[in-house]
């Protein structure tokens, strides 16, 4: 029953917090789209501008797909390399936006790469090209892809996913902890008595063996306490009922052979020990 429990408040917490993480994700993963259309068009103004252009227009910018956007513009434009790499450089840090990116201008007749760059948080690791040579007047679009993005939401999913971990090692560390300790009070628990390789707590009703716990109903708990008390020898039927049915006033019927082969199977876990039938006189616990 205990472990069912923890199942179920595992599951619990999991749910609750996978629906998190996913709104959570779904959110943050808008806020960065948008901070990235932002800084893309600040980053273009600052071209145009360079290209003593102060009133054509900068297309919406379009998230071509995860982590890939595409601004455009209204009118052909012509800029030195290096102005759009400290533009684009410039407002992606203003923005807080990750560091590692490939910038490609693509022409809009062929779709051919006219320019492009990549940064990256390791120096080393920085390709810029070609920032003095100006890139002739034409249309263009600017293509901007994020690799291995380290955005707001990527790190509170990962916070999200630690914080499930820990709550299900706490829930499960609990559990074993608690079952190992319920396990050495049954083995240091002298309060017993020893039913070949059983040890037999009549006031808990179970059976323990080898710290597997074997959960006794109470008239089977009460049959085998009169059978302990009285090993290898023959208990009558009418000694059996009378203990555990009649002194209770209750009448039994075929109860008594309906919990001696429930015990009985309770205790062939033991070879050394037998409940055995004594025809028409009653049982005895057998010993070895």
């Amino acid at each position: 029953m205990l472990r069912i429990r923890y199942i179920i408040y595992a599951l619990l917490i999991t749910l609750l917090l996978y629906a998190y993480g996913s709104a959570v994700s779904k959110v943050e993963k808008q806020e960065f789209s948008e901070t990235v259309k932002v800084a893309l068009r600040a980053a273009g103004n600052e071209v145009l501008l360079s290209n003593n252009d102060s009133t054509s227009v900068i297309q919406p910018v379009v998230e071509l797909e995860s982590q890939k956007y595409r601004m455009s513009f209204e009118s052909d434009l012509s800029f030195r390399p290096g102005e759009l790499v400290t533009a684009v450089s410039k407002n992606f840090l203003i923005a807080s936006l990750p560091d590692t990116y490939r910038v490609e201008v693509i022409q809009c007749g062929d779709g051919e790469v006219a320019y492009s760059f990549q940064m990256d948080f390791l120096e080393e690791s920085t390709i810029v090209a070609c920032q003095g040579r100006k890139v002739p007047k034409s249309c263009y679009t600017i293509d901007v892809k994020f690799l291995n993005a380290r955005t707001p939401f990527l790190g509170r999913q990962t916070l999200m996913y630690l914080i499930l971990v820990l709550v299900l090692g706490i829930f499960f560390i609990e559990f074993f902890l608690r079952k190992r300790a319920q396990r050495t009070a049954a083995l240091n628990d002298t309060n017993y008595a020893a039913v070949g390789k059983f040890h037999f707590y009549p006031e808990q009703n179970k059976l323990v063996k080898e710290a597997v716990e074997i959960p006794l109903s109470k008239k089977e708990c009460e049959l085998l306490a009169i059978f302990a008390a009285s090993p290898n020898q023959v208990v009558k039927r009418e000694e059996l009922t009378k203990k555990v049915w009649e002194d209770n006033g209750v009448v039994v019927g075929r109860s008594l052979d309906t919990y001696i082969s429930k015990l009985r199977k309770k205790l062939q876990e033991d070879d050394s020990i037998k409940l055995t039938n004594i025809h028409g006189v009653g049982y005895k616990l057998e010993v070895g």
